[in-house]
Formats: structure tokens, sequence, C-alpha cells
């Protein structure tokens, strides 16, 4: 697929769930007691990597349809999901080969840095800080902060005025057509990583500028080679 153009990187926003942290095994454990107590069927691991990524409140939404249940067990289910989630996050999940030395790298650069999520901030700044990742990011945004979440483009661009930046001088570092949507939206370049949850497409089918086996193998312009653009 053809590169977009690479210009300079002013900040970076970074994705959290299948880019920093593969959090699948919180998913599927906080459903798993959930529905289990609502006495409906679990589901298996597959179907949470293909659906996690559009918030909590989508999971469940789409979870519950999924195994035939009334959409009027929602809000009995969100609060529950809500309260395993805070007692499990971070217990079945595990930072990403390359993430804490592509994120040391990119502090070093001495730009602006900010992690946005579609997960509720709360959760995400704690998981965040129960990795030891939360010292590198001068914001942290969750999909509670707006009045939409990725895709949508409003997320970024309040958090391209956060950090101070304009959205066509940030880059946008996702796992999911999600993220590269709103990174299009707003104006951002978009890089994405390939070991994700992008809802069981090949994420080479999503435009971006990059594509990244790890964090670290990020290159900035004048480090760009074909084979990384390619």
């Amino acid at each position: 697929m053809n590169a977009q153009p690479l210009p300079q990187a002013a900040a970076f926003i970074i994705d959290l769930d299948g880019t920093l942290v593969d959090t699948l095994g919180d998913f599927v454990a906080v459903l798993g007691a959930v529905f289990g107590e609502l006495g409906l069927p679990l589901v298996d691991r597959a179907f949470v990597e293909r659906t996690v990524g559009k918030g909590s409140e989508h999971l469940i939404r789409t979870t519950l349809a999924h195994v035939g249940a009334e959409a009027a067990l929602y809000d009995t289910a969100w609060l529950r999901y809500q309260a395993h989630y805070r007692q499990m996050n971070g217990q079945f999940s595990a930072v990403y080969p390359g993430v804490l030395e592509g994120l040391q790298r990119l502090r070093a650069l001495g730009r602006p840095m900010a992690c946005l999520t579609n997960k509720p901030a709360a959760f995400a700044r704690e998981l965040l800080q129960r990795k030891g990742l939360d010292g590198f990011f001068d914001r942290v945004f969750g999909g509670d902060d707006f009045e939409r979440k990725k895709p949508d483009p409003l997320p970024l661009i309040k958090t391209c005025e956060a950090l101070g930046v304009s959205p066509a001088s940030a880059w946008m570092i996702g796992d999911s057509a999600n993220d590269a949507a709103a990174a299009r939206a707003a104006g951002c370049t978009t890089v994405l990583v390939r070991y994700g949850y992008n809802h069981g497409e090949a994420i080479e089918t999503v435009p971006a500028s990059q594509y990244l086996d790890r964090l670290d193998q990020l290159q900035l312009p004048g480090e760009l080679s074909d084979c990384a653009r390619a």
C-alpha cells in the first residue's frame, strides 16, 4: 500500500489497548465474571478480540446481543463490568515487547506525548500506572473525557489542543481502523502496529504512513526506509 507523506512530528498521541498493552486477557476475564453472574453464556477470546476497540459500552452491548440476551440487561451489566474491571485491571495484561524502549526513545525527543484511548479514563490512568508507563505521558485521555469516541476525530482534535499542537503536526500511533479513521479525519499522520486488535482484519488494509512490528521500530523523517513504508 502506498505510504502517506511524512511530516515532522511535533507531538505523539498513542493508543493504549492493543498498542501499548495487551489487555485482551483483562477483557475476557471481566466479561466472564459479569456474564457468569448474570447466568449468560460466556464468549471466547476470539470474539472479544474482534469486538474491543470502540469503548466499553460498545463491547458490553455487542456481547449481550451476541449471546442473545435482552438489551435491557445493559445497565446491570455495565455496573458489574465497572466493578469487576476496577478489581482486575491489569491482572491479565502485559506490556508489548518494544513498548518501553519505544516510549523511552520518544520521550527523549522532548516532544509532547499523550495517551488517547476509548477505555474509561480512570481505568486507563490506573493501567498505565500499574504497568509503569504513566510517566511517559503529558496527558492521558479516556473515552469518557469527550462527547464522542474514536473513530470520531473529536478526541484527537481536543488532545492536540491540550498538547498545544496542530493536528497536521501530530502523529497518531494505534492498532486499528478506529485509530486510523480518527487520525485521518483530524488530519494527523497515522502509524499502525501489526500486533493489536483490528476487528479480525489485517492492519495493512488500513492506510497508514508506517506499519510496525514493535513500537521501538518507529522511524522519523530522515530515517524512513522504503522497506518501512512499503
